[in-house]
């Protein structure tokens, strides 16, 4: 193995919306947070160090960097996003994978969109909005309200949750359904039930992978989280897998991600590459709308923890740079890895023989059989994915 690049989603954080907004849906107020809204937790901290201390152990034990010391701190480069919860996630896992070792955490200053993770509002990608809508119309019957039908358990069992034995001042199911085209970070704008329901499911799953004693005010347990998580999965689905939404979205990151391997493989330097060409590991913390956009542009899957396609904090897409032994040939196998729910309820400390989840990831039209993707055909993917960004928008 000779390069890895891994890209993370941020730890555990407090949620982003307004409560208020959310609270007209509830008999009883969401539960206030002791770090501002949006920021990494105490707890989501703690749990990137370990993921980090485990990254370590696995890669000394794969060859690639050292089982300890500081030697190999040249040979890595971190780069999160502009935000509290990335930047501070990039720290973590440092202070994990090699403690005192002062890794250097690259990041554009706070509030500052970064074009590699917000290419539609700080970069030079133009997609054409009308026909994301159409993609994304296309995939549902053009009938946003069907997917009222689609999901009316899993919207119904939040509901339940919700009320407890009083009757909240709205229903999910009030909430009016259209698609049409979007504004700045959003290529569309879906608006559901479904959409308002995602929210609140992540916020349930941030109070139980932050250890809050009641979850959803004591009416949610594991199994009942799991099953309305598949409410987040499916808005993540249609609002960023969506095949023309991804890979415009994407197409940055890929690039980068490809031009960071293709100095190892020439051994000169990239114009795209993010890090040097002696490095040996690559970290990116962004978002789960990163893991998932470059998801849908490859036509990814992955079953992890029991859940399909989740991307949970501190979950993580793994690329890795294999030489065929004493050839020139080079391959690429991709992985998801992620914390259980156990695990981040718990904080469990993560080792060879206590690991996190880590599933293989099948590229389809790259993937051979046993998993690799050769070098040759996994550039030409990359190349055919990204070319698609540049469609300039409809005047």
């Amino acid at each position: 193995m000779k390069f890895v690049v891994i890209i993370s989603r941020h730890g555990v954080r407090s949620p982003t919306g307004k409560a208020d907004q959310l609270n007209q849906f509830s008999a009883q107020p969401w539960p206030v947070w002791t770090v501002p809204p949006g920021y990494l937790t105490e707890r989501g901290t703690k749990l990137m160090a370990i993921f980090g201390a485990y990254d370590r152990e696995l890669l000394a034990k794969q060859g690639l960097l050292s089982h300890d010391g500081c030697v190999d701190a040249e040979r890595i480069t971190i780069l999160t996003d502009s935000d509290q919860r990335t930047r501070e996630t990039g720290k973590a896992i440092a202070a994990g994978l090699m403690p005192g070792c002062n890794l250097i955490i690259h990041a554009l200053a706070e509030g500052t969109p970064d074009p590699l993770f917000h290419p539609l509002t700080a970069g030079d990608v133009h997609p054409d909005r009308q026909l994301a809508t159409a993609a994304l119309a296309g995939r549902i019957g053009d009938n946003p309200s069907g997917l009222v039908e689609a999901y009316r358990l899993q919207l119904q069992q939040l509901e339940e949750v919700l009320a407890g034995i009083d009757a909240p001042k709205m229903s999910l199911f009030n909430i009016p359904s259209s698609v049409a085209p979007g504004k700045a970070d959003h290529l569309v704008d879906l608006r559901s039930p479904l959409g308002t329901a995602a929210t609140m499911v992540e916020n349930l799953l941030l109070e139980y992978a932050d250890g809050m004693p009641q979850v959803g005010w004591g009416r949610v347990d594991e199994n009942k989280l799991r099953a309305l998580m598949q409410l987040h999965t499916a808005s993540a689905d249609l609002e960023r897998w969506t095949p023309y939404i991804a890979r415009a979205q994407s197409a940055p990151i890929l690039g980068a991600i490809l031009g960071s391997m293709q100095q190892t493989v020439s051994q000169t330097a990239t114009a795209d590459a993010l890090g040097r060409k002696s490095d040996r590991l690559l970290i990116l913390v962004g978002h789960d709308t990163n893991l998932t956009n470059i998801s849908g542009a490859f036509g990814l899957s992955w079953l992890i923890d029991g859940r399909r396609d989740d991307t949970p904090p501190g979950g993580a897409l793994v690329f890795e740079l294999w030489q065929n032994g004493g050839t020139s040939k080079f391959s690429v196998r991709l992985f998801y890895t992620a914390q259980t729910l156990d695990q981040m309820r718990n904080i469990t400390p993560l080792t060879l023989e206590n690991p996190p989840e880590r599933v293989p990831v099948f590229v389809p039209g790259c993937s051979r059989a046993d998993g690799s993707c050769d070098w040759s055909a996994f550039q030409s993917l990359v190349h055919a994915t990204i070319s698609t960004d540049r469609t300039p928008t409809h005047h």
